[in-house]
């Protein structure tokens, strides 16, 4: 038998997917990026849209080579906190989304239960399908989603809401992305009296509270984005606020922070203008500089850590 004229059988070709190509075509490394950008420290919650994003990215692959799989749900709950970071996540998780495929708009429509329930019968059903057709081809987001359900008030309408939400998470979840976020403790309470939504929800992340030393990089970039800038000594000041604010009532993380700096500039503004009440120019540094007095008026500092804290 001669072999010289029978060459050897060569194996078909398997369709492959470029990867690299995907993630360059799509940009999400760089809403990523932009994410580890905006938020200081919370590196478990930016590993879990990591892996999200990695997720979406194969099953948008497998959908391109022909593969066949049950369309999982994306519906996430978001706990922590306030001023964790929850609101800047869910917008990114959005663009994510919406890069990969997985909904139409890169779109976040914010409600809490006063947008959804309503005050007599046959309001809230309009009122939650009103939200759910904004809403839908993007993201749902749902703030302190437990006050939705109020069990001690029989003539409570927030069931209702449930119920129809239910019905939209399950049906639409190819075209709508729903997010509960509120406090760990009251979410699951939450859940524990409302199974279904529950066992829709496929992705929990936890929003922990920031350190101290995190909280002063925060002060520092959110004062670099409002073109203003501490020197070492008002830096330092700005350190023992955030030791001693972090420790009072109503204390919302970087919330607080910012809320912080408002006040640090008004303060700021009055103590300029009132040397320019007596002719007294302003160069450039002193315009953009938060002084360490401008931080010391805060009633933070007059207070004891039992007092109820906010300026």
């Amino acid at each position: 038998m001669n072999t010289a004229s029978n060459p050897p059988a060569v194996a078909p070709s398997t369709p492959s997917v470029d990867l690299q190509a995907m993630l360059a075509e799509t940009h999400v490394s760089d809403v990523i990026e932009q994410l580890d950008n905006d938020l200081i420290g919370l590196a478990p919650v930016k590993q879990r849209v990591r892996e999200i994003a990695a997720f979406l990215l194969v099953a948008k692959a497998r959908a391109q080579v022909g593969i066949e799989s049950e369309q999982p749900s994306m519906h996430m709950c978001f706990t922590g906190n306030p001023g964790t970071g929850k609101t800047t996540v869910a917008v990114r998780m959005a663009d994510i989304l919406q890069r990969l495929g997985w909904v139409r708009r890169n779109t976040v429509v914010t409600v809490t239960r006063d947008d959804l329930v309503g005050q007599y019968i046959g309001h809230t059903a309009p009122k939650t399908r009103e939200v759910l057709k904004r809403a839908m081809g993007g993201v749902l987001f749902i703030d302190e989603a437990y006050y939705l359900y109020r069990p001690e008030n029989e003539r409570d309408y927030g069931q209702e809401s449930i119920e129809i939400l239910l019905q939209a998470m399950e049906a639409n979840r190819n075209d709508l992305v729903v997010i509960l976020a509120g406090y760990k403790d009251r979410m699951e309470t939450f859940f524990r009296a409302n199974a279904g939504i529950h066992s829709r929800i496929a992705h929990h992340i936890e929003f922990s509270d920031f350190s101290a030393e995190e909280l002063l990089q925060i002060a520092e970039l959110m004062a670099e984005r409002m073109h203003y800038r501490f020197d070492a000594e008002s830096l330092e000041t700005m350190r023992n606020y955030i030791e001693r604010r972090i420790h009072q009532p109503n204390f919302a993380n970087a919330r607080s922070i910012r809320n912080a700096l408002d006040r640090a500039r008004l303060r700021q503004a009055n103590r300029l203008f009132a040397r320019a009440m007596k002719g007294a120019r302003a160069s450039v540094e002193e315009l953009t500089l938060i002084a360490s007095e401008d931080l010391l008026s805060s009633r933070v500092f007059q207070m004891k850590e039992a007092d109820s804290g906010s300026g």
